[in-house]
C-alpha cells in the first residue's frame, strides 16, 4: 500500500510546486525578482476581441500601472468587484470615457448617458445597488455588460470608488 501512495504523493507535490506562479494583479510577488507591471495597450472594443469567443470573456482586474496610465484615481470613478479590490471597470469622468480590460486590453468606450458606456456592439452599464455597502464604506454598485454576438449579458456587483471619497 506504502508503494501505491509514492507515486501519488510524489505527483501531488509536483502539481502543488506551481502553485505560486500566478501573476494577476494584487497576488503577492517579490518584488526584488518580478519587474514591475506595465500597463495594458489600449485598444478598440473590435480590436481586443478579433479572434475571440465572447461567450468566454471575463472583466479582468486592473493593476496599478493600468491606472496610472489611465489618469490615476484622483477626479475619476472605479468599479470594485470587492471592496478592496483592483479595479474592474475604470471611469474618466472629465473626459466622458470609460475603460475595461478585456483579453489583455484596455478597452476604451464612450459615455453615451449616465451610467452607459459604449464602443461599437460592446455596452456596459452601471447602476446603484443601494442596499448593498462594503466593509470600508463603498456604495454597492451593478456593472452589466453586454458583449457583441454574446448570448447573455454578464452582471457584476461590487462597489463604485470615486477617488477614494467613498461617495456614487
Amino acid at each position: 500500500m506504502t508503494r501505491s501512495l509514492t507515486p501519488l504523493a510524489l505527483g501531488t507535490a509536483l502539481l502543488l510546486g506551481a502553485c505560486n506562479q500566478n501573476t494577476a494583479p494584487g497576488n503577492d510577488r517579490e518584488a526584488q525578482v518580478d519587474p514591475a507591471p506595465t500597463a495594458a495597450p489600449t485598444a478598440s472594443a473590435a480590436e481586443a476581441l478579433s479572434g475571440i469567443a465572447t461567450g468566454a470573456i471575463q472583466p479582468e482586474t486592473m493593476n496599478e500601472a493600468d491606472v496610472a496610465s489611465l489618469g490615476g484615481l484622483a477626479g475619476n470613478c472605479v468599479i470594485r468587484l470587492t471592496g478592496v479590490a483592483y479595479p474592474s471597470f475604470f471611469e474618466d469622468r472629465a473626459n466622458g470615457l470609460g475603460y475595461v480590460k478585456l483579453n489583455d486590453k484596455l478597452v476604451r468606450l464612450g459615455r453615451v448617458a449616465e451610467g452607459h458606456f459604449a464602443d461599437g456592439d460592446l455596452r456596459i452599464r452601471l447602476r446603484p445597488a443601494a442596499e448593498d455597502k462594503s466593509d470600508n464604506g463603498l456604495p454597492g454598485a451593478e456593472m452589466v455588460i453586454a458583449l457583441p454576438g454574446a448570448k447573455d449579458e454578464l452582471g457584476f456587483r461590487g462597489y463604485r470608488d470615486c477617488a477614494g471619497t467613498k461617495t456614487s
